[in-house]
């Protein structure tokens, strides 16, 4: 038995479907051949049966020898304790098989996922990674489960088709003939199946992506009255794949009827040819007995071997959509000559705005236009589909240095950030460096406190999937929290506090001077709160950093900045936009100063 989850799922070979699956076998090759020994050792006793049966009339009953019927008596008691035995183990192995490529295929695509990033939504939807879990593990589980009993399968007809020689060429002859073309009468309805089932595949992925959107705006749908529109469009999306899976079924119903009626044809053929046999007494009462019970027997390696037909099939559907997964690269890769390391506290520059970043200082980007700093954002980290090299850290441009590093020395969280499922603690000290200290202290200085105080087991309370069991201000501040603790060189944070009360806000900005001091923090805001706490701030107009300053020196000095965080129309500095004084952006600093 092996450890699940594996140390290291390995390097899967994605050039094609065929190649993963053999790729997935060679890693569990010893539980693979373990669970073959047994699956044929428990269908050849299985097939052996009949015949021990058979000699038992022949030899002791018909021939009234109470010894020869005790004898084969106990050596038929012996096949099937052996029986028993290799099917439980066989099962065991089976089991293990399943789980071994289950847990494999989770880590390869988890490792790839987060290989990927930012990258995985901008290249396949959702539903398609949400699909591999749901579906495709079953699938290409199952492909490694029936691989035993199939091998038995093989061993156990060749077993019977050599006793059926020589006990009469002709049935043996049916037998070795027969069944290879029972397999290829239902040989033609295997291709359209995996056309169908790869159809149905990829309009569940499409569903699942679906339903996941819905899910996620649900609130907003609420807001603009959009439910009605997504309900139909849900419906018939819902509609179609339910008519692709039918399609499947229709077919697969086809295949399960001849799994049992082309055997049942078979086993009549061979019974009525021993029972005619028997009357011209070429065979014996025994043997015809025996030919009945190898009649019955090859209904299961037949089964077995059109089961493994049918699963491998889909397995290769399956295999398909994670090479597709695998198969993604990042929009960011590794330069083949990485440059030298800038130094510790480097200056961060961006020359396509003009935004120089001085090491150790917190640093506010204000626009009119909020996705325009969010962009900016991302490209400080390295964060967009296309890597420019107008940032530089330290002389040095990012797509230069390893992505490990960018990565390690710049942390971007912006509003889209959300919570994994799992113990609190672990979800906040996601790199697993910091110590309870540490992420108490952030937790503290997100003002993440009373969220804390409220859950019943603290850092060790297990949060739901995407947080949703907090409120989307405790999440923000929680998101806040978990990068705090991460400390990394450069932080960038877009939009901290749009979710939270002023009061909460002001404790938030004054705390993150202290915590951050020394090292070099970027925020996209344009709360007066959070400007009055800054080192300085960047005034971007059209893409480009018209003004820097400190907040109380921007709004004394550049109108434009103060139309923006005050609400304050321009053209007329007295008067904000509603009419009335403007002097929201004063009122601003006094209530943060009264906060404080």
């Amino acid at each position: 038995m092996r450890t699940l989850p594996l140390d290291h799922p390995g390097v899967a070979d994605h050039r094609s479907p065929g190649r993963f699956l053999w790729w997935l076998a060679r890693g569990q090759w010893q539980t693979l051949v373990g669970g073959m020994v047994f699956g044929i050792v428990w269908m050849s006793c299985q097939a052996v049966m009949p015949a021990v049966i058979g000699s038992a009339i022949d030899e002791g009953v018909a021939a009234r020898d109470e010894g020869q019927l005790l004898r084969w008596a106990g050596l038929l008691a012996g096949i099937g304790l052996v029986q028993a035995v290799s099917g439980i183990v066989r099962h065991r192995f089976a089991v293990t098989n399943w789980l071994i490529t289950a847990y494999r295929t989770v880590q390869l695509v988890g490792r790839q996922t987060t290989h990927l990033g930012g990258t995985l939504p901008r290249k396949v939807s959702t539903g398609e990674v949400v699909a591999i879990g749901t579906s495709d593990l079953n699938h290409l589980g199952g492909v490694m489960d029936v691989a035993a009993r199939f091998a038995g399968a093989i061993v156990s007809f060749v077993l019977v088709a050599v006793i059926l020689l020589q006990t009469s060429v002709t049935l043996g002859l049916v037998v070795l003939f027969g069944v290879p073309l029972l397999m290829l009468l239902i040989g033609p309805l295997l291709s359209p199946l995996q056309r169908r089932s790869a159809r149905q595949r990829e309009l569940m992925g499409h569903l699942s992506n679906t339903a996941t959107d819905i899910v996620g705006g649900l609130r907003v749908l609420r807001g603009i009255g959009g439910e009605q529109v997504f309900l139909d469009r849900y419906r018939r999306e819902s509609q179609t794949t339910r008519r692709a899976g039918v399609a499947v079924a229709r077919l697969q119903s086809v295949l399960d009827a001849l799994q049992v009626f082309l055997p049942g044809v078979f086993v009549v053929v061979v019974v009525w040819l021993g029972a005619r046999y028997a009357v011209q007494g070429r065979i014996t009462p025994g043997e015809l007995v025996a030919f009945y019970g190898y009649s019955a027997f090859l209904m299961i390696p037949l089964r077995t071997a059109t089961e493994y037909a049918n699963k491998l099939i889909r397995a290769r559907v399956s295999a398909r959509r994670v090479c597709r997964v695998l198969a993604l690269t990042p929009d960011v890769t590794d330069p083949e000559h990485p440059a030298p390391s800038p130094p510790p506290g480097a200056e961060l520059y961006d020359a396509r705005t003009g935004l120089r970043v001085r090491p150790g200082l917190l640093v506010a980007l204000v626009s009119e236009r909020p996705d325009e700093t969010a962009v900016l954002a991302d490209r400080l980290g390295m964060c967009t589909a296309d890597p420019d090299r107008d940032v530089t850290l330290g002389g040095v441009a990012l797509p230069d240095l390893r992505r490990e590093e960018v990565r390690r020395r710049i942390v971007v969280s912006d509003t889209a950030a959300t919570l994994f499922s799992g113990r609190l603690g672990d979800r906040l000290d996601v790199a697993g460096s910091g110590s309870p200290d540490a992420v108490l202290r952030a937790v503290d200085t997100a003002s993440a406190g009373d969220v804390l105080d409220a859950l019943p087991d603290g850092l060790d309370t297990v949060v739901a999937e995407r947080g949703r069991s907090f409120s989307g201000g405790q999440r923000q501040r929680l998101v806040l929290a978990r990068a705090l603790t991460c400390d990394p060189e450069v932080l960038v944070l877009v939009e901290p506090t749009s979710a939270v009360d002023a009061h909460t806000e002001a404790r938030i900005a004054q705390r993150l001077r202290g915590h951050r001091a020394g090292r070099t923090t970027v925020v996209t805001t344009t709360s007066p709160l959070m400007l009055d706490a800054v080192d300085e701030v960047a005034f971007l107009v059209d893409g480009r950093v018209s003004a820097t300053g400190s907040h109380a020196e921007l709004l004394a000095s550049c109108p434009a900045y103060r139309a923006v965080v005050t609400r304050e129309s321009a053209d007329d500095p007295g008067k904000g936009l509603d009419g009335r004084d403007g002097r929201d952006g004063r009122d601003g600093m006094e209530r943060a100063e009264a906060l404080r």
